[in-house]
C-alpha cells in the first residue's frame, strides 16, 4: 500500500560500532512516526537506512510494498527534510523548490503549477521571488519542507529540521507541521531527541536506546506507562528507585525500596516475590498532602524553579524525591520544611531493566 514502511530485521555497523542492532518496525500509511532518542542511538542511522543514503549489513526494507532495500537514494519513493535546510544560495525560493522537478525535466507548467501549490501549503506563495538570504530561519524550513512536498514522496523523512530554530518559532512550526501532515496524509517519520517534540506532534513514538527499540506505543500512552528503565529516565521520570518485592496486602503489592521505604504499588501481574524490581514514579504524581495509600513524612532538600511549577527534592528517609508543584499551591514553601509526600498504588510504574540484559 502507497506510503506503508515496512523495515524488518535491519542492522547496521560501522567498524565495531552497531549503530543499529535487529530493528523491526511497520510504519502506516498516512501515520506520523517519530524517532526519538539521545544521540547515538541510531535514529539518524536508521533514517538514513530508510532514505538510502546507508545500505543495511542485514535485514529488508520495503516502502509501498516495493523492496527497497538495495535501491540508491534517488529511486526510493521517498524525499528527507534535513536539519541544515541545504537551500541554493543563488536560486530563489520558487527556484529552490523547483530543482527537484527540473531535474526530473518536468514541463515548465506543470512545475509552476506544483511549485505554486507547494508554497500555498507551507504559507510561502507571495515568497517565490525573494532570494533566500532575503528570508528568515522559520521561512527558509519551509522552503526546504516545499521543496521535498513537490516531489509528492510516499513517506516523507525529516532529520531534526526544528533543531536551529528558536523555542517560540519551534513550538509555532510543530504544530503547523502536524496541521500540514494531517492534511496530506503523507508518511512522515520524523527524527527527534526532544521528547515534547515528539509529543505533539506523533501518532506513535519509537524510543531508540544503543540501536535498538526500547518500546513503541502513542504518544500519551508512552508517557504514562514507559514500560523500561530507559524510556522512563528518557521521558522524564525523575523518581527510579530499586525495589524488592515483599509480597503482597489488599489486592496491592508491597516493596521496599533501596532507601528503606516501603511502597504500595497495583498489582499488574509481573511482580514476584522476593524479587528486585526497577519501579518509576512521574513528579507530578506526587501531592504535598496526605491524602493517597503511599504517604510519608519528609524534608524539603531543594527547589528547581521552572516558571509555572516548582520541582521540589524531598528527602523521605534515604530517598530523595522530586515532587512537581503548581506555583499557586508552592508559595510559602521552603527549604528545610516538613511536608508530608503522598502517591498512588496506581502510579507506581513498573519497569524493565533492559540496561541490565545487554
Amino acid at each position: 500500500m502507497k506510503g506503508e514502511l515496512q523495515i524488518r530485521g535491519v542492522t547496521k555497523s560501522y567498524g565495531q560500532v552497531r549503530a543499529v542492532l535487529d530493528v523491526s518496525l511497520d510504519v502506516r500509511p498516512g501515520e506520523f512516526v517519530t524517532l526519538l532518542g539521545p544521540s547515538g542511538c541510531g535514529k539518524t542511522t536508521l533514517l538514513r537506512l530508510v532514505a538510502g543514503f546507508e545500505q543495511p549489513d542485514a535485514g529488508t526494507i520495503t516502502i509501498s510494498g516495493h523492496d527497497a532495500t538495495g535501491l540508491p537514494a534517488h529511486k526510493r519513493p521517498v524525499n528527507t527534510v534535513f536539519q541544515q535546510y541545504a537551500l541554493f544560495p543563488h536560486r530563489t525560493v520558487f527556484g529552490n523548490v523547483a530543482f527537484g522537478l527540473e531535474i526530473k525535466k518536468r514541463d515548465e507548467h506543470e512545475i509552476e503549477s506544483r511549485v505554486a501549490s507547494a508554497l500555498e501549503l507551507v504559507q510561502m506563495k507571495d515568497l517565490g521571488g525573494r532570494s533566500v538570504h532575503e528570508i528568515s530561519g522559520g521561512q527558509k524550513q519551509r522552503v526546504a519542507l516545499a521543496r521535498a512536498l513537490v516531489l509528492e514522496p510516499d513517506v516523507l523523512l525529516l532529520d531534526e529540521p526544528m533543531a536551529a530554530l528558536d523555542l517560540k518559532l519551534r513550538q509555532q512550526m510543530q504544530l503547523e507541521l502536524k496541521n500540514l501532515q494531517e492534511r496530506l496524509r503523507i508518511t512522515f517519520v520524523f527524527v527527534t531527541h526532544d521528547q515534547d517534540e515528539a509529543l505533539v506532534m506523533s501518532d506513535r513514538i519509537v524510543v531508540m536506546n544503543a540501536g535498538r527499540i526500547e518500546q513503541v506505543d502513542g504518544p500519551e500512552e508512552l508517557y504514562e506507562k514507559p514500560r523500561t528503565r530507559f524510556a522512563a529516565e528518557f521521558l522524564g521520570v525523575a523518581n527510579l528507585l530499586q525495589a524488592t518485592v515483599q509480597g503482597r496486602q489488599d489486592g496491592v503489592v508491597v516493596l521496599r525500596t533501596k532507601g528503606g521505604l516501603d511502597l504500595l504499588a497495583r498489582d499488574d501481574g509481573g511482580y514476584r516475590d522476593g524479587t528486585a524490581v526497577w519501579v518509576g514514579l512521574r513528579p507530578e504524581k506526587i501531592s504535598l498532602v496526605d491524602r493517597e495509600a503511599n504517604a510519608f513524612k519528609g524534608i524539603i532538600d531543594d527547589e528547581v524553579f521552572l516558571g509555572d511549577w516548582t520541582d521540589w527534592r524531598v528527602r523521605v528517609g534515604d530517598e530523595v524525591l522530586s515532587v512537581g508543584e503548581g506555583n499557586v499551591l508552592a508559595r510559602g514553601r521552603r527549604r528545610g520544611d516538613a511536608v508530608q509526600v503522598s502517591f498512588s498504588p496506581d502510579e507506581v510504574l513498573r519497569l524493565d531493566d533492559t540496561e541490565a540484559r545487554r
